[in-house]
């Protein structure tokens, strides 16, 4: 089983959701991201969705792509970023890690050498976020080549046919928009998931994990509420990083994993891959 599919194994039978944390390598620079990286798995995140700086990161907002200039200002390259992954594997070898970017950095590297590079650092899936679905194909065959799981994007208003080709082409987990535009906590999410939601599992898809504006512990517990597996909370934790705020850090990250253990209303997305283990 992948480490994903015993991550959501282990809390699907715990009755919880998952709680993964975002930050973008190298900022401030990659000493104190190793650092953090061990901070946040200490804190109690599940899994982590990390950013190699990229000088256009369009589907983020202010804070991220703050944070991706002050890296590369620092000289925060793509080759520093996958050898501290590797160390990170080295330390966490059940951690699911995640790679979010852009295509830009994927051609510029070869996609072959770049999923290639991904996988020999430990990197369970790559989320190339500026690739439309039409044009996925082709990432999703060289990641899947190199055992990387392809991550997909699905919301709320996206047409049942193309969840339906999101669930056949996506691996690891299906991350789903909680509200429209970029990253950033500055806009209110949204919870009326539920179709999208009931349409993904129907048509067999990863596991739905909600992100996008996660910011509180009342955000988690109403995503849980609608379905889905778990969250991911990015520009929340970039900014306490920006600040140098590592001692709240570590305390945001324990609230925010403790609204995944309360039982939501609705009975938490059980994956069909482990569903036989948790019934068991």
């Amino acid at each position: 089983m992948s480490r994903y599919g015993a991550m959501f194994a282990r809390a699907a039978q715990m009755g919880e959701g998952v709680f993964g944390a975002f930050v973008m390598l190298g900022d401030p620079d990659l000493a104190t991201s190793a650092a953090i990286l061990d901070l946040l798995v200490q804190a109690g995140a599940d899994m982590l969705e990390v950013g190699i700086p990229f000088s256009d990161p369009i589907a983020d907002g202010p804070v991220i792509q703050a944070a991706a200039t002050r890296a590369l200002n620092a000289g925060v390259t793509p080759r520093g970023c996958f050898a501290l992954l590797a160390d990170f594997r080295r330390g966490h070898p059940e951690v699911p890690v995640g790679i979010l970017t852009y295509a830009n950095l994927v051609v510029a590297c070869g996609r072959d050498d770049f999923y290639r590079k991904a996988a020999e650092a430990g990197v369970d899936s790559v989320l190339v976020a500026d690739v439309p679905l039409i044009e996925a194909a082709p990432f999703v065959e060289t990641a899947r080549a190199n055992g990387i799981d392809p991550v997909l994007i699905a919301a709320a208003n996206t047409p049942p046919e193309r969840l339906a080709e999101i669930a056949r082409f996506g691996g690891g987990y299906t991350y789903c928009l909680a509200r429209a535009g970029v990253t950033g906590t500055e806009t209110a999410v949204r919870f009326d998931h539920q179709a999208m939601l009931a349409a993904l599992a129907k048509a067999g898809a990863p596991p739905p994990v909600l992100g996008f504006g996660i910011s509180t512990p009342d955000h988690v517990r109403a995503a849980l509420d609608a379905g889905a597996a778990g969250v991911i909370s990015g520009s929340a934790i970039v900014e306490l990083v920006a600040a140098g705020k590592l001692d709240e850090l570590g305390a945001f990250v324990r609230a925010m994993k403790a609204a995944t253990q309360a039982r939501p209303t609705q009975k938490p997305f059980i994956p069909s891959e482990v569903e036989g283990l948790v019934r068991a």
